[in-house]
């Protein structure tokens, strides 16, 4: 469970108060990484119905402040995550080594410990020599207005902090974005790169703090830059997470039934390319969220307290 930014209780390692400042080639780099993440999003894009929308992909700075925050919302979910973390690596070694691949729809073995889940993953198959257990996750943060009442922003902040502390101890790769809409005219679709596993960098957690509610939602556009990315990865099992308090709302018309069908139709064209979706529903429009996904994707957060924790113990799950 040791990491290079983990210290001896598995706490985060916070560095030096005044660090180095970037050097001129990790700054050229970061912005050839910010060019391609604008190129690669606007090709994923290029033939649905967002095809025309102005879309910004930012690579979110960090400062000393964003450390101080992260150091006061992660003290008290560090012992949680890696209590979690150190309950599921060991079933994570036994599953690399077995001969058996658990928790499938179908398979040549029923696991009876398995029926409790009540999720239909009931049964196990042989696995081939070469294939290994493997899993990559995408955490989506709906960023809009809305998510600045009633605790919502720093409640999807702690859950970010888990989900990424707990991936980095089980060396699960990790894409976290968040999005708003129609910030301006010039940009009508705004994606926040906060941690990527094309470029993953150990002061992404501080980048995390740079989550804000800000604008309207275009969530379907958001879900197919990221379905795509994951279709791509070479995981076997992919893990797209949403985290929203509200119903998809854009100018000019991206609303109500239209943007529903553009979401659930992304959905299933994804779902066809091997991705696993979940929506965290923490705000007030649970019944449509529960409607757009389908109660079998739908997870109705109703402590959001609780939320962090019970999103790992979720991602454990598809260990």
């Amino acid at each position: 469970m040791r990491s290079t930014d983990t210290g001896e209780n598995g706490s985060p390692q916070y560095h030096q108060a005044n660090p180095e400042p970037m050097s001129e080639e990790e700054k050229q780099k970061e912005r050839k990484f910010r060019k391609k993440l604008n190129q690669t999003a606007r090709a994923m894009v290029s033939d649905s119905i967002h095809e025309r929308v102005k879309l910004i992909v930012h690579r979110p700075d960090y400062d000393q402040k964003l450390k101080a925050e992260y150091a006061t919302l992660s003290k008290e979910l560090m012992p949680i995550v890696q209590e979690i973390a150190r309950k599921t690596l060991p079933l994570l070694e036994h599953e690399t080594s077995s001969e058996f691949e658990r928790y499938r729809y179908y398979g040549s073995k029923f696991q009876a410990d398995s029926v409790a889940y009540k999720d239909y993953r009931y049964f196990s198959k042989k696995r081939p020599p070469t294939e290994s257990p493997s899993l990559v996750v995408a955490l989506r943060v709906d960023e809009s207005a809305s998510m600045a009442a009633f605790g919502r922003l720093e409640t999807a902040k702690r859950a970010v902090i888990a989900v990424y502390e707990f991936c980095q101890i089980c060396n699960i790769p990790v894409l976290i974005y968040g999005d708003t809409a129609d910030v301006s005219r010039l940009e009508q679709m705004s994606i926040f790169a906060y941690a990527d596993f094309d470029k993953p960098d150990s002061n992404d957690r501080y980048r995390l703090m740079k989550i804000q509610a800000r604008s309207n939602n275009r969530d379907g556009m958001a879900l197919r830059i990221m379905g795509e990315r994951l279709a791509v990865s070479p995981e076997q099992t992919k893990l797209l997470i949403s985290i929203s308090d509200g119903q998809p709302k854009a100018m000019d018309n991206y609303t109500g039934r239209y943007a529903i069908t553009d979401m659930q139709q992304t959905i299933e064209e994804y779902e066809r390319k091997g991705i696993t979706f979940l929506a965290a529903a923490i705000g007030q429009d649970k019944d449509v969220i529960s409607e757009i996904y389908g109660n079998e994707r739908f997870l109705d957060i109703t402590n959001l307290r609780e939320f962090p924790a019970k999103l790992v113990r979720i991602i454990a799950r598809y260990l």
